[in-house]
C-alpha cells in the first residue's frame, strides 16, 4: 500500500514539474516578439450542419504559417463546455499548415440552433488572441439533418471585428 502511495506521489510530482516547465516555456514564447510570425485561416468559421441531439461531430479549422518564424500554438480554449479542442504542441514551420480539431456534444434533449467559438493563443504578430467559430443545429433524434438558417447579420459583424483586430478570416463552405 505505502509503495503504491510513494508511486502514485511521485508521478503527481513529476506532472507538476512539466506543467511548470510548460508555463515557462508558454511564457517565453509570448514574451519574444522578435520571434512573432503571421496565420492564415484557411477555415475560421464552419456550418457543420445538423447534429442528431445526443451525437457528437468533429470540425477541423484549417491554419497556415504564413510568416518567417515558426508559428507555436500555445492553447484552444473552447467557449463552453460542450466542446473540447485539440491543438499541435509542437512548431508549425513556416510555410506549413496545421489543424484545430473541436469535438462537440450536442446534448440530449436540446433543440435548435447554436454558435460556439475558440479562442486561440498563438505567437502572431499584431494579435496573439484569435476566435475560430462553428455553427449548427441540434436535431430530434432521427429528424432529418438539415443545414441550419443562422443570422447572417450577426456572423457578418463577428467577422468585421475580428477583421479590425488584425485577424485574416476567411469563411470556407463545407
Amino acid at each position: 500500500m505505502r509503495t503504491r502511495f510513494l508511486i502514485i506521489a511521485a508521478f503527481v510530482g513529476f506532472a507538476a514539474c512539466q506543467n511548470q516547465d510548460n508555463k515557462a516555456e508558454t511564457a517565453g514564447i509570448l514574451k519574444d516578439t522578435a520571434t512573432f510570425t503571421t496565420i492564415q485561416w484557411i477555415d475560421s468559421v464552419k456550418n457543420i450542419g445538423g447534429v442528431a441531439a445526443g451525437d457528437k461531430a468533429e470540425i477541423k479549422f484549417r491554419f497556415k504559417n504564413t510568416g518567417s518564424s515558426p508559428l507555436f500554438v500555445i492553447s484552444a480554449q473552447p467557449g463552453c463546455g460542450c466542446t473540447v479542442a485539440d491543438y499541435p504542441k509542437e512548431a508549425v514551420a513556416p510555410g506549413g499548415e496545421g489543424i484545430i480539431t473541436a469535438a462537440f456534444n450536442a446534448a440530449k434533449g436540446s433543440t435548435g440552433t447554436f454558435r460556439k467559438n475558440i479562442s486561440v493563443t498563438t505567437n502572431t504578430k499584431g494579435n496573439t488572441g484569435h476566435t475560430i467559430f462553428f455553427y449548427g443545429e441540434i436535431r430530434e433524434d432521427g429528424e432529418k439533418a438539415t443545414s441550419p438558417q443562422i443570422d447572417t447579420a450577426a456572423l457578418q459583424a463577428i467577422k468585421e471585428k475580428e477583421l479590425k483586430k488584425n485577424l485574416l478570416l476567411k469563411p470556407t463552405k463545407n
